[in-house]
């Protein structure tokens, strides 16, 4: 089970802690279950770079970032080291696991 913080840089919002998160679901997927806004134009295959996201700590909870995915990022909005795409992170199995992200600001991407 995981804990995870969801951080944003949207002026207003503050960060929102999850407690007790299932792994085998993307980081957009809990997301979306939890009411926070995340865009995802694709439906989730990867296929654009909308649900971007900075993976802050707990890197080693999800799978390694592949080439596709690493395409898409670069067409993201302002990139960094850290970026993930949010379909791409699947929480693995773990009995105890921490990860913080911080979304962008989701009122500057255009989506869903």
């Amino acid at each position: 089970m995981y804990t995870i913080k969801f951080n944003f840089e949207q002026k207003g919002l503050t960060p929102v802690i999850l407690e007790n998160v299932a792994p085998g679901q993307s980081l957009l997927e809990v997301a979306l279950d939890n009411n926070i806004e995340l865009h995802h134009n694709c439906g989730m295959v990867c296929a654009c770079s909308t649900c971007h996201l900075y993976m802050e700590k707990g890197d080693e909870f999800v799978p390694e970032i592949t080439d596709k995915e690493e395409d898409f990022i670069d067409r993201a909005r302002n990139p960094r080291i850290n970026s993930r795409l949010g379909c791409q992170c699947f929480l693995g199995e773990c009995e105890k696991g921490f990860i913080e992200v911080t979304l962008p600001d989701q009122s500057m991407i255009h989506g869903d």
